[in-house]
C-alpha cells in the first residue's frame, strides 16, 4: 500500500516511529527548521536530500517520494500488464479488476493514469459504456489541462466511439473531427488513429443521415486521389508518419502528443500491423456505401441543380446531387458502382473476427444482391445461418427480451441474425420468389420482438417494413412500420394505413 499523505508527512511518520527529533534527524548537513517546514509540506526537498533523510531514517528515496517501495512498484508495473493483457486476450472482467487493484495500490500519477486508461477500455467492452464515457472524459480533461505529459487524442477517439455506440451522434461527429483535425494538422494519414476516427465518423455521418460529409471522407481515406499543392504533406509509412508527426508536435510545444505519437512510432518499428485497423476502416466504407452514400471513386457536383432526366445520366467521374438530399441514389449505375466499391472493400476484412466477420459476411452478401449476382448472396447466406436455419420459427424458450451481458452479447447476436434474415429476404426477392422471402421475414420479425427498444431496434423494423411491402405484405409493413416508430420512443396519434407512405416516417 502507499505511504500515507504526501512527502512530508511520511518524514514525519518515520521520524515518530524512530524517536528521533527534528534536529537529530537534520544531523550537520540541514536545519531543523528546514525538517520542520518539510513535514508541514512548505518545503520539497531535493532528490540528493531525499536520498540523505531516506538514509537516516531507514527507507527508500523512492518511499519517502511517492510512498511505494521500489518492489511493490515493480508489482503494480507487473498487475497492470497484466491486467492489459487480459483485456487484449477478451477478459475485460479480470481486466478491470486488475486496474481497479492497480488504482487503489498506486501512487504513481503515470502508473495510475495508465491503469485508469485500461479501465476505462474494460469497461466499454463489458458493454458499461456510460461508465466508460465518464472515466474517458476524465482522462480527457486530465490530457488538456496537462498537455505537457498527456496526449489528449485516446480518449477524445475513445469518447467519439462511445457516444457513437449510445446514440449521441453529434458529440460523436464533434469530438471525432476535432481528432481528425488534429491528425491533419500534424500530417498523419496513417496508423491506428486515423484509421478509427475515419471509421467512427463514417458511420456517424451515415447514422445521422449526412451522406454528403460521408461521401467526402470516405473519398478521401478510401480512394485513391492525387493532393493539391496547398495540402499539408501526410506521410504514408506508420513508422515514418508518426516520428514526424511526433516531431512537429514536439516543435509547437504539445509534448504530450510528441510522447504518444514517438511510442506509436517504435511500435511500428517493431512490426505491428495496421492491417487489422484498416479492415475496420474498409468495412465502415462499405455499409456506407450500402446505405445511399456516392461512389467514393466519383466527384460529387452539388453546385450543378439536379434536373429531370439527371438520374439517368452515365456514370462517369461526376455525379450530380443536392446537398440538401442524395439526388445521385436515383443513378441505378451510380448505385450498382457503389456495391461493387463495397465488394472491394470487403475483400480487404479476412483478418476481422467475432461480430466484425459477421458484419462482414452480411454487407458482401447486401452487395452481392445489389449487383444482380442474388444466388450467390443466398448461399453465402443460408451457408452462414447454417443452411436452413433462416426458414425456422423463432424458438420460444428464450426471454422476451434480450439483452447484453458481460462477455456474451446476445442481443447483438439477435441483430446480426435479423439483418442476415433480411439480406436474404432481398435475395429472395430479387430471384423472384416472394413467398419464400416471407418465410423470411416472419422470422426475422418473430427475432426482433425480443429485442429492447432503442435506435438500432427501430433501424431494423424499418427495414422489415420495407421488405413486407416489397413482398406484397401490406398488413405486415403496416405493423413494422408502427413498431419502428415506437422502438424509437414514437407513438403514433392514429392508426397508419397501409396506403400511407410509411416507408418515409
Amino acid at each position: 500500500m502507499p505511504g500515507p499523505g504526501n512527502v512530508g508527512e511520511r518524514v514525519r511518520n518515520l521520524r515518530l516511529t524512530r524517536r528521533l527529533s527534528q534536529a537529530q534527524l537534520a544531523g550537520h548537513d540541514l536545519s531543523d527548521s528546514y525538517i520542520s517546514l518539510i513535514e508541514s509540506g512548505k518545503r520539497t526537498p531535493t532528490p540528493t536530500v531525499l536520498r540523505m533523510l531516506a538514509e537516516r531514517l531507514g527507507c527508500t528515496p523512492e518511499y519517502l517520494a511517492e510512498g511505494v517501495e521500489p518492489e511493490q512498484r515493480a508489482h503494480l508495473e507487473v498487475r497492470e500488464r497484466h491486467a492489459h493483457l487480459a483485456l487484449l486476450a477478451g477478459d475485460p472482467a479480470t481486466a478491470e479488476a486488475g486496474f481497479d487493484d492497480v488504482i487503489a495500490r498506486s501512487d504513481d500519477p503515470d502508473l495510475t493514469s495508465r491503469a485508469r486508461w485500461g479501465r476505462a477500455r474494460a469497461l466499454e467492452e463489458l458493454g458499461r459504456t456510460d461508465d466508460a464515457i465518464t472515466l474517458f472524459e476524465e482522462l480527457r480533461e486530465q490530457a488538456e489541462r496537462d498537455p505537457g505529459r498527456t496526449s489528449w487524442l485516446p480518449p477524445v477517439i475513445a469518447l467519439a466511439r462511445c457516444y457513437h455506440a449510445v446514440g449521441d451522434l453529434g458529440q460523436a461527429v464533434a469530438l471525432g473531427e476535432r481528432a481528425l483535425n488534429r491528425l491533419r494538422h500534424l500530417g498523419l494519414g496513417v496508423g491506428h488513429e486515423y484509421t478509427e476516427v475515419g471509421r467512427i465518423l463514417l458511420l456517424a455521418y451515415v447514422d445521422r443521415s449526412d451522406p454528403v460529409r460521408a461521401h467526402a471522407l470516405g473519398r478521401r481515406m478510401l480512394a485513391p486521389r492525387e493532393t493539391t499543392p496547398d495540402e499539408p504533406a501526410e506521410y504514408t509509412e506508420p513508422a515514418d508518419g508518426y516520428q514526424k508527426a511526433s516531431s512537429r508536435a514536439l516543435s509547437e510545444g504539445a509534448v504530450g502528443d510528441a510522447l504518444y505519437l514517438a511510442d506509436q512510432a517504435l511500435a511500428a518499428y517493431s512490426g505491428a500491423s495496421p492491417a487489422f485497423a484498416q479492415a475496420r476502416l474498409n468495412l465502415a466504407g462499405a455499409k456506407a456505401l450500402l446505405r445511399g452514400v456516392a461512389p467514393f471513386g466519383h466527384e460529387l457536383d452539388l453546385a450543378t441543380p439536379l434536373e429531370k432526366g439527371d438520374e439517368e445520366q452515365p456514370v462517369g467521374g461526376v455525379l450530380l446531387g443536392r446537398p440538401a438530399g442524395p439526388g445521385w441514389q436515383r443513378n441505378e449505375g451510380a448505385r450498382a458502382t457503389a456495391a461493387e466499391e463495397a465488394i472491394e472493400l470487403l475483400e480487404g476484412t479476412s483478418v476481422l473476427e467475432g461480430f466484425e466477420a459477421t458484419e462482414s459476411t452480411i454487407e458482401k452478401a447486401r452487395a452481392l444482391v445489389l449487383v444482380g449476382r442474388p444466388d450467390q448472396a443466398t448461399a453465402m447466406l443460408e451457408d452462414f445461418l447454417d443452411t436452413g436455419m433462416a426458414l425456422a420459427a423463432p424458438t420460444a424458450n428464450i426471454p422476451a427480451h434480450v439483452t447484453a451481458h458481460p462477455g456474451v452479447d446476445p442481443a447483438a447476436r439477435v441483430r446480426k441474425t435479423t439483418q442476415a434474415r433480411m439480406v436474404l429476404a432481398r435475395a429472395r426477392l430479387a430471384q423472384g420468389d416472394p413467398t419464400a422471402a416471407l418465410v423470411v421475414l416472419r422470422a426475422a420479425d418473430g427475432d426482433l420482438k425480443r429485442l429492447t427498444p432503442g435506435r438500432q431496434a427501430a433501424q431494423l423494423f424499418r427495414e422489415l417494413g420495407e421488405l413486407f411491402e416489397l413482398a406484397g405484405d401490406t398488413e405486415g409493413a403496416t405493423i413494422a412500420y408502427r413498431q419502428a416508430l415506437e422502438a424509437a420512443g414514437l407513438r403514433p396519434a392514429r392508426a397508419h394505413t397501409a396506403d400511407c407512405d410509411l416507408g418515409r416516417v
